[in-house]
């Protein structure tokens, strides 16, 4: 007996994977926004209340707290900016814009050219943000883990948005020689 794995199905378990990353992305996006705003504003010894790199914040929160509002507000946008990378591919499943049928279409080059944008701005804010810890380490404060703060891979994210901005290249060009092709029938 062969099991045979349609486009369909392969699809629909993307769509799936997707809508339980979303979720998840917006779930630590909001946790660490909620967390932040209540280490700030509320409850100052609520830092241990980070799930993950509350060792390394609540040491930065009492070395100075202006640094720790830097790098909370760093990784608030790196956690906001990748929810809403999964957004727009959750968007894309559930609007089904894309014509299968004609798959060079100015939809799909904004759809890869917005995502080329949130990788680069996830790698540069990420960047930015395992740079100014080591700035912190070097001026006195704890050594941060980056990957428990999410700030590392920084490099990965900008490999991804080149590589998502050659492939809108492509893109547009396929969408060029679609529409002389379309002109010549």
């Amino acid at each position: 007996m062969e099991i045979k794995i349609t486009t369909d199905q392969v699809l629909k378990v993307l769509q799936i994977l997707s809508w339980i990353i979303f979720i998840g992305l917006c779930v630590e996006a909001g946790g660490v926004a909620v967390n932040t705003f209540i280490t700030l504003f509320i409850n100052p010894s609520g830092v241990v209340n980070f799930w993950e790199g509350a060792d390394y914040l609540s040491s930065l929160h009492a070395f100075d707290r202006g640094n720790f509002m830097v790098i909370t507000l760093i990784m608030n946008i790196v956690a906001v900016l990748k929810a809403i990378m999964f957004y727009l591919i959750v968007k894309l499943f559930t609007e089904k814009t894309l014509n299968i049928s004609q798959p060079f279409s100015k939809e799909l080059r904004h759809f890869i050219l917005n995502l080329s944008y949130l990788a680069l701005g996830i790698g540069l804010f990420s960047h930015s943000g395992s740079e100014y810890s080591v700035w912190l380490a070097q001026q006195g404060a704890a050594k941060a883990d980056l990957q428990a703060l999410d700030l590392a891979g920084s490099d990965v994210w900008l490999f991804m948005a080149v590589v998502l901005f050659v492939i809108v290249q492509i893109v547009k060009r396929g969408i060029e020689i679609q529409k002389e092709n379309e002109l010549t029938i």
